[in-house]
Order: structure tokens, then C-alpha cells, then sequence
């Protein structure tokens, strides 16, 4: 039985828990990627195509909402899995919660209602699953423990960084980097300022967003070829998600994109996520010309942390990904957990090379010289299977 008087609800259309969610997420715990905004967008152009089935779970007492969880289920080979929604483009997955639940659900009380929750899931025939694979997981939900590392979660192979601005952005640069290094930044800006006025551009019209956003996926899919790994903007419906959510007057207010421009040449862009006091430093790209030797990525980056600070936010979320320059700047390393187990004997099957899996990929990413290894080989085949396709 369900602890206390909570009732739970499911839903697959979003817009029938639309008005309630919307709501809730003014006062609830919870990050940008929860938002009903967000979350909406991803459906419309991403999961709608890939036969996604949202499973929104919304838990409610006399008081009114406790939580909502953006749960999906979606087909995973003979099987069916139990994911959040949005997962593969949500840095942090998390439920929204009331203030104060996890001081009212201890471990024993969120169990209990975890299995209501499952229970409610595995009832209703559209909604039933073989996997639960719940990924990249924060212990804290804006200040409360995460009520689902009461599972048992592992780790994520990547973490995540950020950093609390104090002062102004002088100050906040001089705490963060030496002397040495800043003269090195200045040495390197004024390189580029022999190519032409270096100045950072936040475009605000829809047809300039989009521009630079192309660029910005442009500048990415040249990187991403380099690197050996696959295009994250070619996949179905991303390319059309991202520039939606940029430019659509419904979601234009969560999304910063800008450009650092060198003369006529558009050397960084970036596409950065706001949300209260936090500014997430989603996607950024850099030109690969000349100007590349002079950092107009980093650059670009000085002038971001600056217009953070001068517009009041409080956080700078780097997000999920161990590259070294977020380790420069941070005060706060984030763990980020999973949670995948099998509900059905079919889903046993999935699970359990899974499982080894991401224990494999968490090795190789903490003991450097493998990564490096590894990451070196992936750059050789993606170089070869370009030169193959030239």
C-alpha cells in the first residue's frame, strides 16, 4: 500500500498534466531538464519519431503535488524499457519534487513507494516494461537527496561540474586563474584581435539565432568527425530540436545562444540553457581555421562566465563531461548514478551485459592511460572511414 493518502496518476499525453506541471515546476526541486518546456520539445521532434511513449508519473496528497516523474517507455530490441523521458539529451534525469520530501520519505517510506509507483506502471498494458534504465542521476535534487539513490544505483562513467560565482567577474577570474595563466589568456585574446575586433554577439532575432546555431552544429559535426564518434545533430529529429528550441516563442526563454566574433569570422558559438539562477553551459563549437591556435574557444568561454555574472546568475553548470577545462573553473563535482535492473526474464537479458558494459566504459574513463588509448583508437577508424567515404 502507498504510504500516507498519496494517489498516483499517469499520463501519456503531456498536455493533459500540462497546466499542473507548469505550475508545479515554479516552486518545485528540480533542473532545466524537467521542465515541461523542455521536455514537450523533445517529444514533439525526437520521441514522437522514435516511438516513445511518455509514462509521466505525478504523485499527489491532500496538499497537492508531491512529484512528478518523467518516466517513457520505449522498445529496446524483444523487450520494453522504462526510461525518463528525454534521457539521451538530459544531462541530469530527476524527478520534481515538493519542497521537504525527501525529509518525509526515508529510504523504507520511498520503497514503498517506489513499488505503487512500479506497480501503477506494470498495471496498464502500454505502459508495461522488462528494464528499468534510469541514467545519469544527481545525488541532490536542488537541495534534497535524490529520493531514487534509495536504488540500487551505480555510477555514471562521466561526472559533471560547476561552479558558484562570488563577486564580480574580476575577482571571480583572478580566484580561479594564476597570474601566469591569465597573462597567457590575454597574450592569446590579443592574437586573435590582430584578425580582427574580438567581440562577443548575442543574437536576438529568430533568424539570427538560427543562423548561428547552424554554424554551431556545423562546427560540432567537423569536431565529432575528428574525434571518431557519431553526429549528435544527424540523428532523427535532433537537428530540428535544437533550432525549435531556440528560436519557438514557447521555448526562446530557456535558451541563450551567442557567437565570439573575430572580424567577420564567427570563431566560437555557443547554446547555453537558463533556468532560475543557473546558467548551463550546454553546447559550444569553435572554428577549426587559423584562428583555432589562438583559443577563441576559451575566449569565448571568459566572455560567457563574464555576462553570467553581470546578468545576476548565481551558478554556472559546465554539465555532464570530464574534459579537463571544466576542472579549472569548478567548485562542485557532480556524481551521476544509474539505476538498471530487470523486471521480466526477458529484460535479465538486457540488463546483465548492460550493466557490465557501463562498468567497463566507467574503468577505461578513470584510468587515463586507457582512455587515452581508447580515444586515440576511436579518432584512427573515424579518420579512416571518412577518408574511405572521400
Amino acid at each position: 500500500a502507498l504510504p500516507g493518502d498519496i494517489r498516483l496518476s499517469v499520463h501519456e499525453e503531456l498536455s493533459a498534466v500540462e497546466p499542473d506541471w507548469r505550475d508545479f515546476e515554479k516552486r518545485a526541486d528540480g533542473t532545466v531538464f524537467q521542465s515541461f518546456d523542455w521536455l514537450a520539445s523533445w517529444q514533439r521532434h525526437i520521441g514522437t519519431l522514435a516511438g516513445i511513449r511518455p509514462a509521466i508519473v505525478v504523485g499527489r496528497d491532500a496538499g497537492g503535488i508531491l512529484f512528478i516523474l518523467p518516466l517513457a517507455t520505449r522498445a529496446v530490441g524483444f523487450a520494453h524499457e522504462l526510461t525518463w523521458l528525454g534521457s539521451d539529451l538530459c544531462d541530469y534525469n530527476a524527478p520534481l519534487l515538493a519542497q521537504g520530501f525527501s525529509q518525509r520519505f526515508d529510504r523504507a517510506g520511498f520503497m514503498a513507494l517506489w513499488a505503487g509507483i512500479t506497480d501503477c506502471l506494470q498495471g496498464n498494458a502500454r505502459h508495461r516494461y522488462d528494464i528499468v534504465n534510469l541514467t545519469k542521476m544527481p545525488a541532490m535534487v536542488g537541495g534534497q537527496p535524490n529520493p531514487l539513490l534509495h536504488l540500487g544505483v551505480t555510477v555514471n562513467p562521466s561526472g559533471a561540474y560547476l561552479t558558484h560565482f562570488a563577486g564580480d567577474w574580476e575577482t571571480f577570474y583572478a580566484a580561479k586563474r594564476s597570474s601566469t595563466t591569465r597573462r597567457r589568456d590575454r597574450t592569446k585574446r590579443k592574437r586573435l584581435s590582430d584578425f580582427g575586433e574580438v567581440r562577443l554577439v548575442n543574437p536576438a532575432n529568430a533568424a539570427d539565432i538560427l543562423s548561428a546555431l547552424d554554424l554551431l552544429m556545423a562546427q560540432k559535426a567537423r569536431l565529432f568527425s575528428h574525434m571518431g564518434v557519431g553526429n549528435l545533430f544527424a540523428r532523427p529529429g535532433h537537428a530540428e530540436f535544437y533550432r525549435a528550441l531556440a528560436s519557438e516563442p514557447a521555448t526562446r526563454h530557456l535558451v541563450h545562444v551567442s557567437r565570439l566574433d573575430v572580424g567577420a569570422t564567427a570563431a566560437a558559438v555557443n547554446l547555453g540553457l537558463t533556468w532560475r539562477d543557473c546558467y548551463y553551459h550546454l553546447l559550444a563549437s569553435y572554428d577549426d581555421g587559423e584562428l583555432s591556435r589562438f583559443g577563441p574557444g576559451a575566449a569565448h568561454l571568459h566572455d560567457l562566465l563574464h555576462q553570467a555574472i553581470d546578468r545576476g546568475f548565481k551558478v554556472f553548470d559546465f554539465t555532464i563531461g570530464d574534459e579537463r577545462y571544466k576542472r579549472d573553473w569548478c567548485d562542485t563535482e557532480i556524481k551521476l548514478h544509474d539505476y538498471i535492473a530487470a523486471a521480466t526474464g526477458r529484460g535479465a537479458l538486457i540488463a546483465m551485459p548492460r550493466l557490465a558494459g557501463q562498468r567497463l566504459k566507467r574503468w577505461i574513463k578513470q584510468t587515463p592511460f586507457l582512455w587515452t588509448v581508447f580515444s586515440g583508437a576511436r579518432a584512427l577508424i573515424g579518420s579512416l572511414k571518412q577518408r574511405s567515404r572521400g
